[in-house]
């Protein structure tokens, strides 16, 4: 069966003990044998994660991350049961419920994985009432947890006994399960890294999120390294497009197999928040005999990724045993998250799992005494007061509506914001407030204003007393050829009547409109009788002006067409006409 045939893919993990069958149980479901390495076949024991996959009766597949049981390869298990839809949980019969069995529930719980089928193993070895012991201390066990209603499935990987029963049952499970999410945010937790001769270096994950396309550019964190796609396998068939909820195969171009690890993460550049530091709400475990400070030596475990944290408790300065409180994380490396991501947090000096729980806020900008995280998207946004929406989507995975042209702002603080620029307007002259000299989240709002013009570089209420109103502009009105000295008036106001056109500037001299008009009807008057040209002395003389105002004035008439210079003579221009 090909990739093109297949209606839905479900990525399942196994969990449980060290030896309870769960290898053999996949090789049995696939026909393949998930453990890869000689030293596992050798030891027959699970060192590393392996994969296969399986086909259902309805043309669905299912992916399986097999993980190792034993303690000392924990952090492996960890890094194979992130983005997994479901888990095969494993308990054999003869042996029953044991340490690691319990552990890998509890940390399923905690990366809040939220369907499951158990099977009972090696029952074919096994006396049958010891099997129904078994099963009735499984159900004990589960009680109370999110497989508490899972069905338990008898089955023998030698024998193929039950095989079909479980197969049966992971179809009817599957069917009620979602597929992956796409939000065009595509992001692959690296689980394996090698090469291949003639291809280069390969890493594979189970991809979330979204696509991706084969020569795609992508970028590598933390390693902060770009790369292009170069071909893509999902279970060894290539393929253009990888989609969200497969195991994925990724052929890298650029880049050296020994820059990367497991827990580097692949993700498309610009769509993802990267970050060393984390708010985050934590369930403690209540089987540890211990509170949670900041005391300890803590590991991290996000996806596929293990770092050393520091840890400081939010509140209170402790966690006590099975209670619930919020920490800050602090990293020595930059990853991508958001809102609602999942972890793992043991402490490696106890060599124990603390808890678990998830991602508050990527981004926390409060003093870790002032911070109260919580998934409320409206909680960010107040803290920040405002926000890019491209931001806030990288941080919460959501888009939310802008509530001002270019950003998402905090409700009260937007309606304060718009309240004292409204106050500005109404305390400013005639001229308004200039644009220029107001802060980016000032400008930003203006449009949200009603009744207010901007006029150049001005803001002002609509239908206010305007420019043409200006006393300025009655001063030069009164006295066209002789205009008074502009110092009783602002200089910003002066420039604005300007720029308006109510008032013309010559040589640091300023005349009202209707000078100029004015002027045109004497020139031409004088011209009638003088059409060779007129003197200085004579316009002057005509405007009842001095030779301080007429030089300037006679300047600008020539700068127009108005009049025309013919040494000390002035003419009719080709505009005179037009203007009077």
């Amino acid at each position: 069966m090909t990739l093109t045939n297949i209606v839905r893919n479900h990525i399942v993990c196994t969990a449980g003990h060290v030896d309870h069958g769960k290898s053999s149980l996949v090789q049995a479901l696939t026909g393949v044998d998930p453990d890869r390495w000689d030293e596992e076949k050798r030891r027959g024991l699970t060192i590393d994660l392996g994969f296969a996959r399986a086909f259902l009766p309805d043309g669905n597949s299912v992916s399986f991350i097999d993980v190792p049981g034993h303690e000392r390869f924990l952090k492996n298990m960890l890094a194979g049961v992130g983005s997994v839809d479901a888990c095969l949980f494993v308990v054999a019969a003869p042996e029953g419920w044991k340490p690691q069995s319990e552990e890998h529930l509890r940390i399923l719980e905690l990366l809040d994985v939220k369907r499951g089928i158990v099977a009972l193993t090696k029952v074919s070895i096994t006396d049958p009432d010891l099997c129904e012991l078994a099963v009735l201390e499984i159900e004990e066990r589960l009680q109370g947890t999110f497989l508490e209603n899972a069905p338990i499935v008898q089955v023998d990987s030698l024998s193929e006994s039950g095989l079909d029963d479980l197969i049966e049952e992971f179809q009817n499970l599957l069917d009620e399960t979602p597929v992956a999410k796409d939000s065009r945010r595509p992001r692959l937790w690296v689980d394996r890294v090698f090469t291949v001769k003639g291809s280069g270096t390969i890493v594979t994950g189970t991809l979330t999120g979204g696509s991706i396309r084969v020569d795609e550019e992508v970028v590598i964190s933390p390693e902060n390294i770009l790369s292009r796609v170069r071909a893509i396998h999902v279970h060894n068939e290539g393929v253009q497009v990888a989609k969200q909820g497969s195991r994925v195969a990724i052929n890298l171009g650029g880049v050296d197999h020994n820059d990367l690890k497991r827990g580097s993460v692949i993700t498309k550049q610009g769509q993802w928040f990267l970050t060393a530091c984390i708010d985050g709400e934590i369930s403690v475990l209540s089987n540890i005999n211990h509170e949670v400070s900041r005391r300890g030596a803590y590991v991290l475990y996000l996806g596929t990724s293990e770092h050393s944290v520091r840890i400081r408790v939010l509140g209170p300065n402790v966690i006590q045993p099975g209670e619930k409180g919020s920490i800050r994380i602090f990293l020595n490396e930059e990853i991508p998250l958001m809102l609602g991501d999942r972890f793992i947090l043991r402490e490696s000096g106890r060599n124990e799992t603390v808890g678990g729980g998830r991602v508050l806020d990527p981004e926390p900008i409060l003093k870790a005494s002032e911070a109260q995280p919580s998934d409320s998207i409206e909680r960010i946004i107040s803290e920040h007061g405002w926000i890019k929406q491209a931001h806030l989507e990288l941080l919460t995975g959501v888009k939310q509506v802008e509530n001002a042209p270019g950003w998402i702002v905090h409700p009260p603080l937007l309606k304060r914001t718009l309240l004292e620029l409204q106050n500005q307007i109404n305390e400013a002259g005639p001229l308004g407030i200039e644009v220029a000299g107001l802060h980016g989240y000032e400008r930003a709002v203006i449009p949200l204003l009603s009744e207010v013009l901007v006029e150049g570089n001005y803001l002002r209420n609509a239908g206010s007393e305007n420019m043409r109103d200006h006393p300025f502009l009655t001063e030069l009105e009164s006295s066209l050829f002789q205009p008074p000295d502009p110092s009783s008036i602002d200089r910003r106001e002066l420039r604005e009547l300007v720029r308006q056109g109510h008032v013309i500037e010559q040589d640091e001299i300023f005349f009202a409109i209707s000078a100029i008009t004015e002027a045109a009807r004497v020139i031409s008057s004088l011209l009638i009788d003088r059409p060779e040209g007129i003197t200085v002395a004579e316009i002057r003389k005509s405007l009842n002006t001095t030779r301080k105002y007429a030089l300037p004035l006679l300047n600008y008439l020539d700068a127009i067409g108005v009049t025309i210079r013919r040494g000390d003579l002035r003419i009719a221009g080709k505009r005179l006409n037009e203007i009077i």
